[in-house]
């Protein structure tokens, strides 16, 4: 199973590469990065209301949605932020630098969440060999983006 996870996050990644040039594009012949975003975002939600349906997965029950916490229903504010953003930052700096720098954001984002355990996931400390690979990404993002 850690491999196919492994393969599902190389995909994910191949694909925000290709959605950074479809987005800009689509703010580029819109005029707005909001208009592109919200244009992204509805394409992708008819995308997922359409596999909910084929797949016939069930609608979750009131119970179990009143049992979401308050904060979890806020992460869509994120991918929207991300969508936005990178139809402006891509047409300035380029898909790589763009994807440099989110990448860099999140792992040190990511470092704080599994260190402290936030958001329900488990605790994983900062390790010294964790700081190091930050550190190789962090230059990696300098040489990127000079």
């Amino acid at each position: 199973m850690r491999g196919f996870a492994w393969m599902l996050g190389l995909t994910a990644g191949l694909g925000l590469a290709l959605q950074v040039g479809m987005n800009a594009q689509l703010r580029k012949v819109l005029g707005s990065a909001y208009n592109a975003a919200l244009i992204s975002f509805l394409v992708g939600t008819t995308a997922l209301v359409t596999l909910i349906l084929l797949t016939r997965t069930a609608v979750p029950a009131r119970d179990t949605l009143a049992a979401v916490p308050p904060w979890a229903w806020f992460g869509g504010l994120f991918g929207a932020f991300y969508v936005a953003i990178s139809t402006v930052v891509a047409a300035e700096l380029g898909a790589t630098s763009l994807l440099a720098l989110a990448l860099a954001g999140q792992l040190l984002m990511a470092l704080a969440v599994d260190h402290f355990g936030w958001l329900g996931l488990p605790e994983n400390p900062i390790t010294m060999g964790r700081l190091f690979g930050v550190s190789l990404l962090a230059a990696g993002v300098w040489l990127i983006t000079r």
